[in-house]
């Protein structure tokens, strides 16, 4: 029992008190193996047997660390959302002038995403990336993360000044967004098929419906950001409304995250109803370490969700003051009980493969800290 919190109890279920975003830090080994392949000094299947190697490493070290599920850090990506999303059928990266956002301080590689054909699941190369961390993890619990679906609409079309839609979504956009959710639909049952059973999709759209700034430009372009919204929640509920009862899904949200910087800021509160009130997955992983993510007035609308609090940065290694971190928590039950709440970093510490700037001694110390948190408010 709590001390701090006597009604406070622990989870057995996900997500967890003590919880993860998902991406790690990658090693230099995977990363001179990954730049190896793509000049050919390395076949393809070295790379794996490398990727293999590093992610069970990765989740010995999750386990001694005390998560309660494992994730393969998404050591087999580039980008957290760019190669699951290109993976799709009627899908491709292409060359771009610039990434689709800027980050604070800093470019990213400048490719993007185009809508070639019908946007189908098909024979997607992450099914083989998630059995082969069932494999890895064996019978220990394992949590995968994929882009939500929002998230191809928001680069191909809202953020895309000059989208063109193919013949087939020409005059019928809501198409797209019925092909995407019949996708996400058949990933979902092709991935619990396989074994999952914890499921996180990765959202930084809500971060821009969040950004005064953004909201303001989307706005001068003809952009309806409240239909949009609600567009989103519908589309995220037609994709998960198969998910069987043994399967958790739940949301990540932040405002960006390269090299430990950021593309936008602003509080919840413009999409707070909408989102938090209607949207049907199992819990929000939601930004919290900074200003930049408003204050947790906006959590009045969460209905029966968990809400994992990420007051933890993951963007530098400086360790939080830990009487802080529980106030805030405490803060936060006043909109939302305890036993809805749980605690993790405010995001993953590689959404890239360049990663945060940080050391992996430094990452290991955040999850340690996290824990030693949540043993304090929740128990043991």
């Amino acid at each position: 029992m709590s001390k701090l919190f006597p009604n406070a109890t622990q989870r057995t279920k996900a997500p967890y008190r003590f919880d993860i975003v998902g991406s790690f830090l990658r090693p230099e080994t995977l990363k001179l193996a990954r730049s190896q392949c793509q000049c050919g000094d390395i076949s393809c299947a070295d790379l794996k047997n490398v990727e293999d190697q590093e992610i069970s490493k990765l989740v010995e070290h999750q386990k001694r660390v005390g998560l309660h599920a494992v994730t393969d850090g998404e050591f087999r990506r580039t980008f957290w959302h760019m190669d699951f999303l290109s993976g799709l059928d009627g899908v491709e990266e292409v060359d771009a002038k610039k990434f689709s956002v800027q980050f604070k301080h800093h470019n990213v590689r400048p490719r993007t995403l185009r809508i070639t054909g019908k946007v189908q699941f098909g024979n997607h190369p992450f099914l083989d990336h998630y059995q082969s961390l069932q494999q890895i993890a064996g019978d220990f619990p394992v949590k995968f993360t994929i882009p939500s679906p929002t998230m191809l609409h928001l680069i191909c079309i809202v953020r895309e000044v000059e989208y063109q839609p193919i013949d087939l979504y020409k005059n019928n956009p809501q198409q797209l967004l019925t092909d995407l959710a019949q996708a996400y639909r058949d990933a979902i049952a092709k991935f619990y098929a396989l074994g999952c059973r914890n499921l996180q999709l990765d959202d930084t759209s809500w971060g821009e419906l969040c950004s005064e700034e953004k909201r303001a430009a989307y706005v001068e372009r003809g952009v309806d950001l409240e239909q949009l919204a609600k567009d989103y929640v519908n589309l995220i509920n037609e994709a998960i409304k198969d998910k069987p009862e043994d399967m958790t899904i739940t949301m990540h949200i932040c405002r960006g995250n390269f090299r430990s910087t950021w593309f936008s800021s602003g509080g919840y509160e413009p999409v707070a109803e909408t989102l938090f009130g209607h949207c049907k997955v199992d819990g929000f992983f939601l930004e919290y370490d900074s200003d930049r993510a408003g204050d947790f007035k906006p959590l009045r609308f969460i209905k029966d969700q968990q809400v994992v609090l990420g007051l933890i940065t993951s963007k530098s290694g400086e360790l939080e003051d830990k009487n802080a971190i529980i106030e805030r928590i405490k803060e936060a039950t006043q909109y939302v009980d305890i036993n809805q709440l749980c605690l993790s970093p405010q995001c993953g510490f590689a959404s890239t493969e360049e990663g945060n700037i940080l050391t992996e001694e430094q990452q290991w110390k955040k999850l340690e800290f996290i824990r030693e948190i949540s043993e304090e408010v929740w128990g043991r």
